[in-house]
């Protein structure tokens, strides 16, 4: 989820709200954060 903060857009975890990354001037920037977490999220090991 992209979460506004005073400093920016932050990428947090759904279940945890753990930061996966973050603080980003602008929510497209974000989101690219956030599919980079869901694309290596489903890739999962050799």
């Amino acid at each position: 989820m992209i979460v506004k903060r005073k400093n920016g857009y932050y990428v947090l975890s759904e279940r945890t709200r753990k930061n996966l990354g973050g603080s980003y001037r602008t929510r497209k920037e974000a989101a690219k954060r956030l599919r980079q977490v869901e694309f290596f999220k489903r890739k999962g090991k050799k």
